[in-house]
């Protein structure tokens, strides 16, 4: 097994990822006419300076040239489900470790949600592409959201924290997962992950201030980052506010 190489999407063990695979996982909802667009989403991230942009499969292949030439390095999120089916959440595999790869990617990520009625099949499925990247040598980003029957009745704090804890346990080298808004959570969170890094999902869209208080309260808690979308792309000025979150994470 190699050693996974995080210094290829994170700078100094901190990050910044744009993430955009919430085409799917939302449906154009989200988008306008300019950030429907996933070229507009590749410009951000370059001029943004982020360590890497979040793709599924199909906008990675079809957009290839453009990431390519951006240089932005490329994370593939490997499963996805759509907002369309009811019941228990659950998001299987649609790409492999192997096909991620040869569309350039430097990292993979997977979606587990905790509590769900079929998160032990997520679990096995991890298991597998955790092994594979790792064979290969390629760092895998996990997300971790509680959701599901099982997860009604917990606190949000214990939650978050188990959420960091299972990216440690099932051997992630990054874990995303939402922010309760307790920095003194987060804390105990961070440190429940252990040598997993811990980043936030950026979550829905709330006001400039609001949400660079956010990140500033990850970066004290001792998070290594954010992984932002809808924050960022759906902006005014998507290049500036980029620029005070780097600030903020990296400062310079």
């Amino acid at each position: 097994m190699r050693k996974t190489n995080l210094n290829k999407i994170m700078t100094k063990g901190k990050a910044m990822f744009l993430a955009y695979d919430q085409g799917l996982e939302h449906g154009p909802v989200e988008f306008n006419d300019k950030n429907v667009d996933p070229r507009e989403i590749v410009k951000i991230a370059k001029e943004g300076k982020f360590n890497a942009v979040i793709f599924q499969k199909g906008i990675a292949e079809k957009y290839s040239e453009e990431i390519k030439k951006s240089k932005v390095p490329l994370i593939i999120k490997l499963n996805g489900k759509t907002n369309i089916r009811g019941g228990e959440p659950v998001s299987t595999q649609i790409c492999s470790v192997r096909e991620a790869i040869n569309l350039g990617a430097l990292a993979v990520g997977y979606t587990i949600y905790l509590g769900s009625e079929y998160e032990p099949f997520m679990m096995k499925e991890f298991a597998k592409i955790e092994e594979e990247a790792h064979k290969i040598g390629i760092p895998v980003v996990v997300w971790v959201y509680p959701r599901g029957k099982g997860a009604e009745k917990r606190k949000k704090s214990e939650l978050m924290a188990y959420s960091g804890r299972t990216g440690l346990e099932i051997g992630a080298d990054i874990v995303k997962l939402g922010y309760n808004g307790s920095k003194k959570d987060l804390k105990w969170t961070v440190k429940s992950a252990g040598k997993t890094k811990v980043v936030i999902a950026g979550g829905t869209k709330t006001d400039e201030k609001n949400f660079l208080g956010q990140v500033k309260d990850i970066i004290d808690a001792g998070g290594s980052g954010i992984a932002v979308g809808r924050n960022v792309w759906k902006a005014k000025n998507p290049v500036g506010l980029s620029k005070k979150i780097k600030k903020i994470i990296f400062g310079k």
